[in-house]
């Protein structure tokens, strides 16, 4: 597949292998990527790490449901989307899966379509996740650059202090405080507040983990 083509990586866990391989047939026409197994414990064992990526999870299976890969998944930390297909399904199994985070439920059988759309779906979750995870780590990595004294001064900065509010605050002379905002934004690659505020939130969310720091 040319990577230019490439939509997103599917992995697909099934214990029936003639729906693994027409899944696998539809899907790859498509221009997703496949990878399939038999069972979650195949999948836990040799799934390659890719991203975006979507879990199409079968839910009933002989060896483990897939509620119980669910589980394992959200024990480990991994936030790849899941998508469950199920030929029967219980009210209880489907409310479960959803409340710890299923991207849908699929009751077979299913039109391509309607899959395709979930898939889609899952895969701009999984961007999204992925793009918010390179950005924490780069925040991060350029906040830990700081010396205390400037990490107090940031924090200051983000909640929209301003250079007298931030000298009241801590007891520094104003003209201090000036040179420490400068060397928070060169170490943290800033030209201006509003660029130290993109890089540090996501939304409303603040990314950066930051705590307030004592009052003088």
């Amino acid at each position: 597949m040319n990577f230019d083509d490439f939509k997103g990586h599917i992995y697909l866990i099934d214990d029936d292998p003639s729906i693994r391989r027409s899944l696998a047939f539809s899907l790859s026409s498509l221009r997703y990527s496949i990878q399939s197994f038999e069972n979650p414990a195949a999948f836990l064992r040799d799934a390659l790490p890719i991203s975006p990526a979507v879990i199409l999870l079968d839910i009933c299976m002989p060896e483990a449901n897939g509620l119980s890969l669910q589980t394992e998944l959200i024990r480990q930390g991994r936030s790849t989307p899941i998508i469950f297909i199920s030929g029967e399904s219980q009210p209880a199994e489907i409310i479960e899966a959803m409340k710890k985070g299923a991207v849908d439920f699929l009751l077979k059988p299913f039109g391509l379509h309607v899959l395709v759309q979930s898939i889609d779906l899952a895969l701009e979750k999984d961007r999204a996740g992925l793009h918010l995870r390179i950005k924490t780590k780069n925040a991060q990595e350029r906040f830990s650059s700081l010396t205390d004294k400037e990490r107090e001064i940031c924090w200051w900065m983000i909640k929209g202090y301003g250079n007298k509010e931030i000298a009241n605050l801590n007891g520094s002379a104003a003209s201090t405080v000036k040179l420490h905002r400068s060397r928070v934004l060169e170490k943290m690659g800033c030209v201006s507040l509003s660029e130290l505020l993109e890089l540090a939130m996501d939304g409303d969310r603040r990314i950066l983990n930051i705590f307030e720091p004592p009052r003088a």
